[in-house]
């Protein structure tokens, strides 16, 4: 892997921050933590498509770039730098449309993909369930087909944005009698579709991006779904690498990183050593992380698929966040607490106080720190169960 980027990706990058420094200074977005989940913006959304900065990796014919996965990631990282709302497009460009060039129709590759690359049409993930969240196997949501086509039963939960977008992905069951892995089926699904019912969570952060979405003889049309019928499950495996190498598992939190660096200088903090050296630390784990998911991107562009790479830099990075959202609290103490119209309240506290609260999702979303690595373990070292 060569750790140069090209004059070609340095003037991207440059290309990328210019836009971003530009749309902030209209005052187009204010810069905010976890921006790519929460963060929703069709117009900004739309901006992007218009650079083509959506659906950099796809085909031309559909309406893609037809650029490296490399080039993707210096954008997406400075998205996620400049805390940009990306949430409209986000999980369709990062797995939705991946997902339909390899298992699509043609047809369904020729509607959707120019639509999600210009940032016309935002998808929803449903996959985790009450009783099934790292154990995709044991979900319970049946699609049963008929003559008409399917009809879907079931709940899903922690569906991030699904009060905002016009589709779903979704993962159901097409065989209940049928063996485990091999029962499972993808779809892609209208919301305005009778039955489907989206009802609001509130996170921690007193956030509302997460929902429950409830399917009650919801009959959708036989093209709905994604490749073959009842053999979901590889595919679900291939598109789980795409989300779980994401850049975004790193830098979710990256506007409160910089903010507690320059408090740190500010209010003189980064003259205690113990702080200093802590701070050091983090940036040596964010550079490692860095170019973990820089080099699952390398190997994309290589054509091989990085699925023990990509859970292992999602391991590392979501654990790094985790610790840079606790230590970002404790530098702050009781600042942390403060809510906004307080006289002492600063506009970057509320930044650290959102990460933190919302940190014990990092390790869980996307799949679990224990799944991930046990996936290293069989995959990457070769180990038994």
């Amino acid at each position: 892997m060569d750790f140069r980027f090209t004059p070609e990706q340095e003037a991207l990058r440059r290309e990328v921050r210019e836009f971003l420094e530009e749309e902030i200074r209209k005052g187009t977005f204010k810069p905010r933590s976890d921006g790519w989940i929460c963060g929703y913006s069709p117009e900004f959304s739309r901006k992007l498509g218009e650079r083509g900065w959506i659906g950099m990796t796809w085909p031309k014919e559909y309406g893609g770039g037809g650029r490296t996965y490399v080039e993707r990631l210096i954008v997406t990282e400075e998205l996620l730098r400049y805390g940009a709302p990306t949430a409209y497009h986000w999980f369709a460009d990062r797995q939705i449309g991946p997902t339909l060039l390899a298992y699509g129709t043609e047809e369904q590759k020729r509607y959707f993909l120019p639509r999600m690359a210009k940032g016309e049409i935002g998808v929803a993930v449903g996959m985790s369930e009450p009783e099934a969240g790292s154990d995709l196997a044991s979900i319970r949501t049946r699609a049963i087909e008929t003559d008409k086509g399917f009809i879907i039963n079931g709940q899903k939960i922690w569906t991030s944005g699904a009060h905002c977008f016009d589709y779903i992905y979704l993962v159901a069951v097409t065989d209940p009698q049928g063996p485990r892995y091999k029962n499972i089926s993808e779809f892609l699904i209208d919301f305005s579709l009778p039955g489907i019912t989206v009802r609001p969570l509130i996170d921690l952060t007193g956030e509302h991006h997460f929902n429950e979405v409830f399917f009650d003889d919801v009959l959708v049309p036989k093209d709905a779904l994604i490749g073959k019928k009842n053999e979901g499950w590889k595919q679900i495996m291939e598109q789980l690498d795409y989300e779980r190498s994401g850049i975004e598992r790193l830098m979710s939190n990256y506007p409160a990183f910089e903010f507690l660096i320059s408090h740190c200088k500010e209010t003189g903090k980064s003259k205690n050593p113990v702080i200093r050296n802590k701070l050091a630390q983090l940036r040596i784990e964010f550079e490692v992380g860095r170019m973990l998911i820089y080099r699952v991107a390398w190997l994309l562009d290589q054509g091989k698929i990085p699925n023990y790479e990509a859970a292992m830099a999602k391991f590392f990075a979501t654990d790094f966040e985790k610790r840079l959202a606790a230590f970002a609290m404790d530098v702050l103490g009781p600042l942390g607490q403060l809510k906004e119209g307080s006289k002492w309240w600063k506009e970057g506290f509320g930044l650290i106080t959102g990460s933190y609260l919302f940190s014990p999702g990092y390790t869980i979303q996307g799949g679990t720190s224990e799944i991930l690595r046990n996936i290293v373990a069989l995959r990457g070292l070769g180990l038994s169960r």
